[in-house]
């Protein structure tokens, strides 16, 4: 059996995504340095990991690699706290208001839902 481990994020800036992801989740930073940091505190680890020159995805782009999807409470709410800490809000919401889609601060696209 194998179960997964970590989640690991491509990025310029390691230690303000893991701020950001830890703030955003409520999960704590374990790990943080110039090349690499971790989140932990949810069900699987957050792991961030510099790569020169890197440039976030767009959104809406079908050339998106993976995002993550969170489930919170109100989604009002939720986005109005996330943008406050750094998240990007698009233009393009598919989805009919059952979920919103957000991006970090180094533009990886990600969704909220309420449930």
């Amino acid at each position: 059996m194998t179960t997964i481990s970590s989640i690991i994020f491509d990025c310029a800036d390691p230690a303000a995504l893991a701020a950001f992801y830890a703030r955003a989740t409520g999960g704590q930073v374990s790990h943080s340095d110039a090349d690499f940091a971790t989140v932990d505190g949810g069900p699987v680890q957050l792991a961030f990991q510099r790569v020169d020159g890197y440039r976030g995805p767009g959104w809406p782009d079908a050339a998106k690699h993976v995002h993550l999807d969170l489930r919170v409470e109100d989604l009002d709410t939720a986005r109005k706290e996330l943008a406050e800490l750094g998240a990007g809000v698009p233009d393009f919401q598919p989805g009919d208001g059952s979920w919103i889609v957000l991006t970090d601060p180094e533009g990886h696209p990600f969704c909220i839902a309420a449930g």
